[in-house]
């Protein structure tokens, strides 16, 4: 639905696991009566985006509930550390291959493009050729979503035509801009937790590139917020619970699924609280 102030956007940042406090922030919305008239993802926001973009009702979370549910019990992002090292050396490059996620998302999507979504959808990737940020609005919604989210050093590239792409967060991880000018007026932003985390600098060899990454992520998001024009209202959604410090090292377990149920209840429970708060 298009409120009073304008299309509605939902805007899906990244962050891998912790993508799924997005379901619960989803089921809020949905639940909520709000809908959408555009959707932009990023990384694991292209795969949630992607599924509401086919199917923008509460079913769909029941959908993402389960995708979740098979990435937990297939082997998407299975398998023992010595066959993680063999694609590893086999590769040079990555951790995992990518078939397993590709068949997961075509049972969901099939082989829909884009353009045939019931609901616009924007999704963005890095092009290494031109490295710069790629938006993919046409063609196969698969190809568009995998490129999006193939992390770097987990996933290999993806190939579309003659370019190369990996994960949409090295360029625009909470991609509010792209709503804005696609002409959102209202725009729902749906993140994983850590913007609100407080950095500081870094203590050990492996926190100086995530701070370097968030400093550069962050600056973004806040730049495009502080610039944003007259008539455009943004809602910040909560993911609840306490902020994911930025040296927690569980935002890494890209394979720790048992936390999934606990996102999602807790983020569409805050999502449920801060929307009746907005609204009164």
């Amino acid at each position: 639905m298009s409120s009073g102030g304008g299309p509605v956007a939902f805007v899906l940042g990244g962050g891998g696991i912790h993508g799924a406090s997005e379901v619960g922030m989803l089921a809020a919305l949905l639940n909520s009566g709000i809908r959408p008239d555009l959707i932009v993802g990023t990384s694991v926001g292209a795969i949630n985006g992607a599924m509401v973009a086919a199917d923008p009702t509460p079913s769909s979370v029941d959908r993402l509930t389960e995708l979740w549910g098979d990435l937990a019990r297939s082997n998407v992002f299975g398998g023992s550390l010595l066959a993680q090292t063999a694609t590893l050396v086999r590769t040079g490059t990555h951790l995992q291959p990518a078939g397993p996620l590709r068949r997961l998302l075509a049972d969901q999507l099939g082989d829909a493009v884009i353009e045939d979504l019931a609901v616009p959808f924007h999704c963005v990737a890095a092009s290494i050729e031109r490295a710069t940020e790629h938006w993919f609005d046409s063609g196969p919604v698969v190809d568009a979503v995998l490129a999006s989210s193939a992390v770097p050093g987990l996933l290999a590239p993806v190939r579309i035509g003659a370019e190369h792409y990996l994960d949409g967060g090295l360029v625009n991880s909470i991609p509010v801009g792209r709503a804005v000018w696609l002409g959102a007026r209202t725009v729902y932003v749906l993140h994983v937790g850590r913007i609100e985390s407080p950095l500081r600098p870094p203590r050990r060899p492996w926190e100086v590139g995530l701070v370097a990454f968030e400093i550069a992520r962050r600056h973004r998001f806040t730049t495009t917020m502080a610039a944003l024009p007259d008539g455009v209202t943004v809602h910040v959604l909560p993911a609840g619970g306490e902020p994911l410090s930025f040296t927690d090292r569980r935002q890494f377990r890209y394979r720790d699924f048992g936390s999934v149920p606990g996102r999602i209840r807790t983020a569409r429970e805050a999502t449920k609280a801060y929307l009746e708060a907005a609204a009164s």
